[in-house]
């Protein structure tokens, strides 16, 4: 099944996202816990398969293929590829690169040992059945590490900012408003989560990014202690409730063997 595309593709937009999004204290924070949840990835000795499915910079991939695990990277953006290409090629590592969308690439691959699909589902342009074709190229008994721009997160935060927004939620019609940079297909983690499981999926770990921090006003920021703030974010990551309102929400799930 290949999906008609009209995902969105960030060659115009690459720029902009490695101020707002990449180089950022806030970006940090989300590879942190990214890394976190992927730990044991990195360090079993077992050499494995993946595919970063939308592999933007690569960050994550560069840092998995330091332990010489077979990489296979592709990506809508031209410019977001040939970015990754030159990070991988600066550290001297190797990997296998494909300028094309995750679902459209997915029938001429191999099952991976792990896949990962990392803050794409949110601008696909038919999440959920993208979603599908790429879970499947995860080996049984391999894992999908998923990581999705929270719809909780978006109702919540526009609802707090009250005037036209009001309306435009109650009616569906928010979405792909605002900025750029606002995906426009945020997903809700359980309608995700219950889609894994019927795909035959266990989650083995659920992580909130960001469960405060983009709730708080830029003032209210401005005069309290950052350090504070990620000790809170730290404690509340991972807590039933607090994970499923963070901006982003990350889940790790194993395909039954």
């Amino acid at each position: 099944m290949k999906i008609l595309s009209q995902d969105q593709n960030f060659d115009t937009l690459i720029d902009k996202f490695e101020q707002r999004v990449y180089d950022t204290r806030k970006g940090d924070w989300r590879l942190k816990l990214l890394k976190e949840d992927l730990q044991q990835f990195y360090q079993t000795s077992e050499l494995l398969s993946i595919w970063d499915a939308g592999c933007g910079f690569a960050q994550i991939s560069l840092w998995l293929a330091e332990k010489n695990h077979q990489l296979t990277l592709c990506d809508l953006s031209e410019k977001m590829l040939h970015r990754a290409r030159q990070q991988f090629a600066a550290a001297d590592l190797k990997a296998e690169f494909h300028h094309q969308a995750a679902q459209n690439l997915a029938p001429q691959l191999p099952e991976f040992d792990l896949v990962l699909f990392h803050a794409v589902l949110e601008w696909l342009a038919e999440p959920l059945p993208s979603l599908e074709i790429v879970a499947k190229k995860v080996k049984r008994g391999g894992y999908l590490s998923l990581l999705f721009y929270n719809r909780n997160a978006m109702v919540y935060t526009n609802t707090l900012k009250g005037a036209w927004r009001w309306k435009n939620l109650l009616n569906d019609s928010y979405m792909g408003k605002g900025s750029k940079l606002t995906p426009p297909n945020p997903q809700y983690p359980h309608e995700v989560i219950e889609q894994l499981q019927q795909w035959d999926f266990t989650v083995t770990a659920h992580t909130g990014i960001r469960v405060f921090h983009d709730y708080l006003k830029k003032d209210t920021l401005a005069e309290s202690s950052e350090s504070e703030l990620f000790e809170l974010e730290y404690r509340y990551c991972r807590m039933p409730t607090y994970r499923d309102m963070g901006r982003y929400v990350h889940v790790l799930a194993q395909r039954a063997a």
